[in-house]
């Protein structure tokens, strides 16, 4: 079975080329150059040049905040939408149909984050200690040194002084990338290669893939495709692409406020520590998640029924 046609008219292929085309555009090419634009007027040096050694220059990090909003923003939402409502001449209201229960489900979805962070703890510990036979040692080599500058990178992002940084920090780092990468990565490529391919499971997966993909650390690389493939079963499941935005939004929201917390000595939890949960609680928040997926899977499946029975 295919979705509706939320998307394009144009052929899939054709569509997904576009926006690609699109991504490109905004995210490499405009939303970055403005961002550096705007950023500039608040910076004395040079901006270009000390963004990549932003440890040594403290500077930075107000422009880095705008180059990063203004990036996301432009990139990731004002193309997309614009894509979506003039050039498709698409509307937005079949992507957020009122929903019962929708508050319930979002707080469960709080829940799930939590216990699917536990989960694949030992998956993040074996990603990012994972290492290559000599033939790809030059991959090895790029792979770590991109991993450790996007370090540099968070952390520059995440030194919040005070609760103001913090809630910018949300914004810019947890809200923006949430409803931005969504928006694209679910809204716009898995309903396009669903109705591509009709098979649900490989849009899903693929999806997943360019999303993981496109943020350029490998050493993450298998916790963020599961991440993503997360959230495109709860879009897929719940029709709605306020589901998605809210679970990324939250995971996003919950490793920014915690990095604060473990900054200011509050807690000692530390969400940066890739080591892996002790096993007994990975087994829990897998039996959790579990549980929580099968939960909100059911009921969108019984909404789903309750709705064609009442047409």
């Amino acid at each position: 079975m295919f979705t509706p046609n939320l998307v394009s008219d144009r052929t899939p292929i054709r569509s997904i080329l576009t926006i690609l085309l699109n991504v490109f555009l905004g995210f490499v090419l405009a939303g970055p150059a403005l961002g550096l634009a705007v950023a500039s007027l608040f910076y004395d040096g040079n901006l270009l040049n000390d963004i990549q050694d932003p440890e040594n220059h403290p500077g930075i990090f107000v422009p880095l905040i705008i180059t990063q909003s203004i990036a996301t923003l432009v990139g990731l939402i004002v193309f997309p939408l614009l894509h979506l409502l003039t050039i498709e001449r698409k509307k937005l209201e079949p992507f957020f149909p009122a929903q019962a229960n929708t508050t319930i489900i979002l707080l469960l979805v709080m829940f799930l984050g939590l216990t699917f962070m536990i989960s694949i703890s030992p998956l993040v510990e074996w990603n990012m200690n994972i290492r290559f036979p000599d033939f790809l040692k030059d991959f090895e080599t790029w792979a770590r040194a991109t991993e450790d500058r996007t370090a540099k990178l968070t952390e520059v992002m995440t030194s919040f002084r005070s609760v103001t940084d913090l809630m910018i920090g949300l914004v810019v780092i947890a809200l923006l990338p949430a409803i931005g990468e969504e928006l694209v990565f679910r809204g716009l490529f898995q309903n396009e290669l669903y109705r591509g391919l009709g098979n649900i499971h490989i849009a899903i997966w693929l999806s997943a893939i360019i999303f993981s993909t496109i943020h350029f650390q490998f050493y993450g690389f298998v916790p963020r495709l599961l991440l993503g493939a997360l959230f495109g079963y709860l879009y897929y499941w719940s029709g709605n692409l306020l589901v998605p935005m809210f679970a990324h939004f939250f995971n996003n929201a919950f490793g920014v406020t915690m990095i604060y917390l473990y900054n200011q000595k509050i807690t000692t939890l530390d969400v940066e520590d890739t080591n892996a949960a002790p096993v007994q609680y990975v087994i829990l928040n897998i039996a959790l998640t579990a549980g929580l997926l099968y939960y909100i899977w059911k009921h969108y499946r019984e909404l789903k029924t309750s709705n064609s029975d009442t047409v």
